[in-house]
């Protein structure tokens, strides 16, 4: 086995393990037997390895894709602590105190504009993790991009997160900006 096999496998077995300890979210439509089940025809998933793949959390499915128009509005959570030095369902290493996010269906990495409705800021943000697994949550973030955005404290914002476009591979240092 060569070491790009090694890595590769590696990266699986991170996301996966990523991705158990997760739970929750937006079922896919139902067979009629009841199963949630993938949909017959995803989109091409096969890029960048196992984070294009579809996949499954507490029996609902999840098929990441492309969606340079998305721009939602929900509830944002954090995540830190217990997260922290843990892999990324891209492989990269959880830093509670990096400007970082997970969700359930953008391309890996990627970055989004997150902006708090609740007191107006705004901060870009690197999408390398899957989640938040929890209904009703369409975004979330390490515990340090909570902060920036001020609702730490709060643990939930209602936010406006915008994709703004693929990430390089190496983890880059989002600043605030105050708009």
């Amino acid at each position: 086995m060569d070491i790009n096999s090694i890595l590769r496998a590696g990266a699986v077995l991170a996301a996966a393990a990523s991705l158990a300890a997760c739970a929750g979210g937006p079922r896919y439509a139902a067979s009629p037997d009841g199963a949630s089940r993938p949909p017959k025809n995803p989109p091409p998933t096969a890029r960048r390895g196992g984070v294009w793949k579809p996949y499954q959390v507490n029996g609902k499915w999840y098929v990441p894709h492309e969606q340079p128009d998305y721009d939602e509005v929900g509830v944002a959570s954090w995540y830190g602590g217990h997260h922290q030095g843990k892999p990324t369902a891209n492989g990269e290493r959880f830093d509670k105190a990096a400007i970082t996010a997970a969700h359930k269906t953008l391309p890996l990495p990627s970055v989004v504009e997150v902006t708090n409705l609740d007191n107006g800021k705004r901060i870009r943000v690197r999408v390398n993790d899957r989640g938040p697994f929890v209904d009703g949550r369409i975004i979330d973030l390490s515990q340090e991009a909570a902060r920036r955005l001020g609702f730490e404290g709060r643990g939930l914002a209602r936010v406006r997160v915008r994709y703004v476009g693929e990430a390089g591979i190496q983890t880059a240092t989002l600043e605030a900006r105050a708009d």
